[in-house]
C-alpha cells in the first residue's frame, strides 16, 4: 500500500485527533488532583487553584466531553482507515490480475 494512498478526510481526521490529544494532555495537566496538581508537583501552592474554586469541576467536565469526543472521532478514523485499506487492496489485486503484455 502506498504511502500517500490516503483520501484527505483521513488526514483531516488525523489532524483533529491530534488537535483534541495535545488539548486533553493540557487540560489534564493543569487539573488538580489529590496530590495539588502540576503546580505541587514543581513546589506551587497545592491548596489554591489559580482558575478559581469551581475551576476543577468545569476542567472536569470539559475533560470528559473531551474525551467523548476523541473516542468517537477514533472510531470514525478507524472505520474510514478500513475503507480506504479496503479499496486500496481492491486496487492492488485489479491491476495484479490484469494480463500484463508480453514482449
Amino acid at each position: 500500500m502506498p504511502l500517500f494512498s490516503l483520501e484527505w478526510y483521513d488526514y483531516t481526521l488525523n489532524g483533529i485527533l491530534l488537535f483534541l490529544s495535545l488539548v486533553m494532555w493540557l487540560l489534564i495537566l493543569i487539573q488538580k488532583g489529590k496530590g495539588g496538581g502540576l503546580a505541587g508537583a514543581f513546589g506551587g501552592a497545592g491548596g489554591s487553584s489559580p482558575f478559581g474554586s469551581r475551576a476543577g469541576d468545569a476542567f472536569t467536565k470539559i475533560t470528559l466531553y473531551l474525551a467523548a469526543v476523541w473516542v468517537l472521532i477514533i472510531m470514525i478514523n478507524v472505520k474510514t482507515m478500513q475503507g480506504s485499506n479496503m479499496n486500496a487492496t481492491a486496487e492492488n489485486m485489479k491491476q495484479s490480475d490484469d494480463p500484463k503484455p508480453s514482449e
